[in-house]
């Protein structure tokens, strides 16, 4: 199991770097149901101002989940919200790393928000929000 209420402080942080590849684009495409043609169409991207084919935004947001479901909390973290603003498109070859870190803790409610971040190679901040989880309970614990 991941990290408990208990077990995290604010300021703990993990993150999670991918290389979003051509077939990343396509699959994410054929898994929604989204083929505007700025993910799949080169020809029709050159026309625009982002001037070659840019990654879903989802896509990109998507990572945040391999920081909150393996590394911090962790296995057993239930997802409440996920809020991201997005600053920066994401193009094929860029690798994306994403951040969460505890901003802070609700006692009510045992519940955690994270800050998250995602920046590009060159450490551009192409998109931030946060994510409110619960996180894995103590063995033992209800």
């Amino acid at each position: 199991m991941g990290k408990s209420y208990e077990d995290l402080h604010k300021g703990d942080k993990a993150s999670f770097s991918k290389t979003i590849s051509e077939s990343d684009v396509y699959l994410f495409a054929g898994l929604s149901g989204d083929f505007n043609p700025m993910h799949v169409n080169e020809v029709y991207c050159r026309q625009t101002p982002f001037k070659s084919r840019v990654a879903h935004g989802p896509l990109t947001q998507s990572l945040i989940a391999t920081v909150l479901g393996t590394k911090l909390p962790g296995l057993g973290t239930i997802a409440l919200e996920l809020f991201v603003r997005f600053l920066a498109p994401v193009y094929i070859g860029d690798t994306v790393t994403a951040t969460a870190e505890v901003a802070e803790k609700r006692e009510d409610k045992k519940w955690v928000r994270f800050n998250t971040s995602w920046v590009n190679q060159e450490r551009k901040l192409v998109a931030e929000g946060y994510a409110l989880v619960i996180p894995p309970r103590r063995a033992g614990e209800e």
